[in-house]
């Protein structure tokens, strides 16, 4: 499925959260999210709860008969469900349990967050060794498969529950340019694996983008964002750090902002604060540098913080929240004032 033909349903000028929020309480993490991104709020993920809230073992909760269980390095393949697993599930219920009651009634965009399959592969550890599942093309095809039934089925648990909502999925690929580069290490750190060719990260993330059903984009906070294994899986946007958009990947930017992928550019750092005009003006400096229309960018740009927020104290994730809807709405305003 090609970008333009996934319906965008994102308000024009909006801001988002990344995903991860500070603290340990969903339903306070969900009033500070529906407070203060009241067009475009997320599902809050809470990895200070420890594992199984972690973006790996959260994810691992949602695959079909591909059990997992913690070790003293992450997560492993499973051969049985068990605590680790029960204990992930239930603190993800509990989040969409205060989602369903902070977001009552709500019938704007609303955002879903999921590991996606190349980062669960390079995180992974095989069940009968140490290495990452990323190494055995076969457990790699089964993660694709299972994760691909287990996002749709996650996606219609949280319609049923905001059948008002337009749902967007974002699924996180951290590790994808260090799968495609072929960075990823062996269990001993003495070896990497072998990169993986762009054509079939594509076919395989894609695959898990058509599972959501709904728009879905890709959310890459590392450097040598791939734009174009991105594009070609059929994403509808893709998330990334403003800051660590290289000159060399503006040409990759251009090219995908061109074929109609939105863009959620994260500018909004917690500390050190910065005014929300410089952040918009950050994006615009961007746009109107590679020569794309202006008349298009705030339609297709949202704004985010830098990466989660999990890190942050909750007053500052708060104020982080409040900048990316301050910057946001500062956009067209700059844009008309004939911003250079």
């Amino acid at each position: 499925m090609n970008a333009d033909e996934r319906s965008v349903t994102w308000p024009a000028g909006s801001a988002t959260g990344v995903g991860s929020m500070p603290g340990t309480d969903p339903r306070e993490a969900m009033a500070v999210i529906v407070g203060e991104l009241p067009d475009f709020p997320h599902l809050a993920e809470l990895p200070a709860r420890g594992p199984g809230a972690d973006i790996i073992g959260r994810t691992a909760s949602l695959l079909i008969d591909l059990p997992v269980q913690t070790t003293a390095r992450g997560w492993r393949l499973a051969a049985r469900p068990g605590r680790d697993l029960s204990r992930a599930a239930g603190m993800l219920s509990a989040d969409l349990d205060a989602m369903e009651e902070a977001a009552e009634g709500f019938d704007g965009t609303f955002k879903i967050q999921v590991c996606g399959p190349w980062t669960l592969a390079a995180s992974l550890e095989l069940s009968r060794s140490m290495e990452p599942a990323l190494a055995d093309e076969g457990a790699v095809a089964d993660l694709v498969g299972s994760l691909a039934e287990g996002l749709s089925a996650h996606v219609a648990a949280v319609k049923r529950r905001l059948p008002d909502a337009a749902i967007c999925v974002q699924v996180d690929e951290p590790a994808l340019p260090g799968v495609l580069a072929g960075a990823v290490p062996t269990a001993s750190g003495l070896h990497r694996l072998s990169a993986v060719e762009a054509s079939v990260a594509s076919d395989n993330l894609r695959i898990v983008l058509d599972a959501a059903a709904e728009p879905a984009l890709v959310h890459c906070c590392a450097q040598q964002i791939p734009f174009a294994c991105i594009t070609g899986a059929g994403a509808t946007a893709v998330s990334f750090d403003l800051s660590l958009l290289r000159r060399t990947d503006e040409d990759a930017f251009g090219e995908a902002a061109e074929a109609g992928l939105g863009m959620f550019a994260g500018v909004v750092h917690p500390l050190p604060r910065v005014p929300a005009r410089q952040s918009a003006a950050a994006v615009i400096d961007l746009w109107l540098r590679i020569g794309l229309p202006a008349g298009r960018l705030a339609e297709q740009v949202v704004i985010t913080p830098a990466c989660g927020l999990a890190g942050a104290s909750p007053a500052d994730a708060r104020t982080a929240l409040g900048q990316c809807v301050a910057a946001a709405k500062l956009i067209p305003e700059l844009i008309e004032e004939g911003f250079r």
